[in-house]
């Protein structure tokens, strides 16, 4: 079996055209990481180099040590993920110390890991320790609609996870934890991996400002609906502020008693 055709390369490769078809990646916008498997890592052994150096990532995540990351490259475009796949990814392996990465497949010619890989393997690092290894995968998206938003409402969590909650009853059992917002920031350094990394403490979804946002999940499809909720409940939100604004809406007591119905927890932080 080639390396293209194993199930966790078809399912990165789904997700990344779908999220380009959606319209969250334009040129090079956005990008996704996938942390392998023990049994997927072994898999992927006959292909692999171990003998290239290492580089240092700028930040330090020692409880993701020899694990292997399949990643987007840097200045290349999701839509082409599915026409050449090892000129647009590649697997990372982190080493002993949690400080440097190397390249030990795909991203040929030269090419890089995202320059956003701070900001993916801290909020990595984070979830890692928070779920016990259950979530694998952070996908950073330009979804519209969520940005759009960052220029009209209060920067603040709280205001931005109560407004989308009261746009589609689902989404305070999707995303239960709220969203968290990180103000505007130069990306691809260690600040904003570090204030990212603080908000996924409390949340699966961070928006950054007038940029885009990431959501963290437990395999690739979760992270993709994930993703997908909050920026259709974001597109409702749009259309509803320009008819002019809500004449009614989901009421506190009515979050309370569809948190009891579906057996979620959901704090009163966001139901003042």
């Amino acid at each position: 079996m080639a390396i293209a055709d194993m199930h966790f390369i078809k399912e990165f490769q789904k997700m990344t055209n779908d999220a380009w078809l959606k319209g969250w990646h334009e040129r090079n916008g956005g990008n996704i990481t996938y942390r392998l498997t023990k049994d997927e890592s072994l898999c992927i052994s006959g292909f692999i180099d171990e003998n290239v150096p290492y580089k240092p990532i700028g930040v330090t995540v020692k409880n993701l040590a020899n694990e292997y990351f399949l990643v987007t490259g840097s200045g290349k475009f999701i839509r082409n993920i599915s026409l050449d796949l090892e000129a647009n990814v590649g697997i990372v392996k982190i080493d002993e110390t949690g400080e440097n990465y190397k390249i030990v497949w795909g991203l040929i010619n030269g090419a890089r890991p995202t320059s956003e890989l701070p900001s993916h393997l801290m909020s990595h690092s984070v979830k890692y320790a928070q779920t016990n290894g259950k979530h694998r995968v952070i996908m950073h998206s330009h979804a519209t609609n969520l940005i759009a938003l960052t220029f009209i409402l209060p920067l603040d969590g709280v205001v931005f996870t109560r407004e989308l909650w009261e746009m589609a009853t689902e989404c305070p059992v999707v995303f239960p934890s709220g969203i968290g917002v990180v103000p505007w920031m130069v990306p691809g350094g260690a600040e904003i991996a570090e204030a990212t990394s603080e908000l996924m403490k409390k949340h699966d979804i961070v928006i950054w400002a007038h940029h885009g946002v990431f959501c963290s999940g437990e395999d690739l499809d979760l992270t993709f609906g994930l993703m997908d909720t909050v920026e259709k409940s974001a597109e409702i939100l749009v259309k509803v502020l320009s008819m002019g604004g809500k004449r009614q809406t989901i009421t506190s007591q009515n979050f309370r008693d569809l948190a009891r119905d579906f057996n979620v927890s959901i704090s009163e932080e966001y139901l003042k």
